[in-house]
């Protein structure tokens, strides 16, 4: 078997079959997947539940854990990442969200590349979506200019309504949230119901929607699952420069050696946290982590792992009275074989349920310009995900800081690559965070208190209406608050002046020839939303480059 390609792609997760399917589209090129994880054949993976069966099972999860955080109060927190095809659109929410239009034209600005701007972006979104609104023509002008028909990249509405869900979207737009039927135009602020990406009631991963239809028939397409990179290949070219030749991997027979033909490249698409581990092992990162070691310095850029943004979220819980919730309808095995028969002969009801329902985009406090806060709501409560629903109806209102100040890093522990690295996300670590955090728990309990939700009785469970004052909600959104599974930034990408840039405004790793990094790592500030529909965009973007040579 020949061991060279044209392409090798190193991660089949969101970005990664995007990648595969786009550039093995040239039958002239020889295209190569790794991926460390197995195949999308585990069930529960595609009934969208599922994800409950998902995170945390070593399966389909990479089962990292933070460091010790100060801003959560000492706490760890477990922190999921896709081990599987289809990597965290796998396991995640389902959620489509692209995000505000200014946090492109931030990219633009902090690249100086007009590329990233929203209006630039906008026809790579549209590239791969599939819109369920444009089924049959529907939608207006307007709405058909923001988005896609045709593509790869489903989008549906969901298939299920509470009562308590549809009374807190009133509550919201009582409380002076408006109401929106697209979260999606570049303006995200509003209360609705989120669209997913699935069809039909099953999850749509990206497995499912980039390599299944085409890559696989293709003579020119590699998948190698179970194939964890160990590091990159390092030389240099007749000139002298750095380039990336290739990746040492651990495959199901043993260590292969996978190089490049002449004018190929490396495509680095692991994820925020696969990917600056997979550079630090390499040599390429900062020079005194790569000493203590170990590791030779092959490329000292300080920037490879740092600069970790998250969004981390808030759970406040709320009992009602008088409403359905998943607590109770699924409380009993009667209840349980009800909601399996509806799934089964209808594939609706909760076994269709994305992890959150409702949403709404908010501004933390009239001062703002934008949105700055999101809301995830679910007729359900728990005190973690995997641990049992409470025996009595209430609703969780998640929420979230947008555009959190504090940064984080992702560090190698050691030069083994099995070893995980230690991702410490410094959670409320500046006091804009802190304020923030504050000011989102009292607006939750603003929206809770207006009229329509009053028919319900809701009493605050969790974290408890005995704590007012801003130390002691900061505090207590340190003791709630967990992440909600969006990290990025790691490997951003910025201008030449920029210290911590570790790609350029083409995704290409600073000083190393043939090698580029193509996943949320390169962004430089984290999107205004969930971030698996704009690392899709980025990877599309990318792609199209690559094939133009650019």
């Amino acid at each position: 078997m020949a061991l060279t390609f044209d392409y090798i792609i190193i991660g089949a997760g969101t970005a990664g079959c995007l990648l595969a399917n786009r550039l093995s589209a040239d039958a002239s090129k020889r295209v190569l997947l790794l991926e460390a994880g197995g195949k999308d054949d585990y069930h529960w993976i595609h009934i969208p539940v599922g994800y409950l069966y998902c995170i945390g099972n070593p399966r389909t999860d990479w089962l990292y854990q933070t460091e010790p955080d100060a801003g959560l109060n000492g706490r760890a927190l477990r922190y999921p990442r896709g081990k599987v095809l289809g990597g965290c659109s796998s396991i995640n929410g389902m959620i489509y969200m692209r995000g505000q239009a200014r946090d492109y034209d931030g990219w633009a600005q902090a690249t100086s590349d007009p590329a990233w701007r929203w209006d630039e972006s906008l026809p790579f979104f549209r590239k791969h979506e599939n819109h369920w609104r444009l089924d049959g023509g529907q939608g207006s002008a307007a709405f058909k200019a923001l988005h896609g028909h045709g593509g790869e990249w489903r989008v549906e509405r969901q298939r299920l309504r509470w009562d308590i869900l549809d009374a807190f979207a009133q509550a919201a737009t009582q409380a002076g949230i408006p109401a929106t039927e697209d979260f999606n135009s570049g303006n995200n602020e509003g209360v609705g119901y989120f669209e997913v990406n699935q069809r039909a009631g099953w999850r749509w991963n990206t497995a499912k929607a980039f390599l299944r239809p085409t890559c696989y028939g293709r003579p020119n397409f590699e998948l190698w699952t179970g194939s964890q990179v160990q590091r990159l290949t390092l030389d240099r070219a007749a000139d002298g420069a750095l380039q990336c030749s290739g990746a040492v991997v651990m495959t199901p027979h043993g260590l292969e050696t996978v190089a490049l033909e002449p004018g190929g490249e490396v495509l680095l698409a692991a994820g925020a946290i696969g990917s600056p581990q997979i550079l630090q092992l390499s040599g390429i990162g900062p020079a005194a982590l790569l000493q203590q070691h170990g590791i030779e310095v092959r490329q000292d850029l300080p920037g490879v792992g740092a600069n970790l943004q998250d969004h981390l979220q808030i759970r406040a819980v709320f009992k009602v009275a008088g409403a359905k919730t998943l607590n109770t309808r699924a409380g009993s095995l009667f209840g349980k074989a009800l909601i399996g028969l509806e799934y089964a002969f209808k594939r609706s009801g909760p076994m269709s349920m994305a992890p959150s329902q409702l949403g709404a985009f908010a501004k933390s406090s009239p001062d703002k310009t934008w949105p700055d806060l999101q809301y995830h709501v679910q007729p359900l409560s728990l005190d973690a995900f995997g641990e049992p629903l409470h025996g009595f109806n209430a609703f969780t209102a998640s929420v979230c800081n947008l555009n959190p100040t504090s940064r984080g890093t992702v560090q190698i522990r050691s030069a083994d690559p099995q070893a995980a690295p230690a991702i410490a996300p410094n959670y409320l670590s500046t006091e804009q965070d802190r304020r923030i955090a504050a000011d989102s728990l009292r607006l939750t309990r603003r929206i809770v208190a207006q009229p329509a939700l009053a028919p319900y009785k809701p009493e605050e469970f969790k974290p408890g209406p005995q704590y007012q004052s801003d130390e002691e909600l900061a505090r207590l959104a340190g003791d709630i608050a967990t992440t909600i599974f969006h990290p990025v930034g790691t490997c951003k990408m910025g201008r030449a002046d920029d210290a911590l840039a570790v790609v350029d405004s083409r995704l290409r790793v600073r000083g190393v020839a043939r090698l580029r990094v193509i996943d949320a790592s390169v962004m430089p500030s984290i999107t205004s939303g969930n971030t698996n529909s704009p690392t899709l965009m980025i990877a599309e973007r990318a792609a199209a480059w690559i094939r133009a040579g650019d």
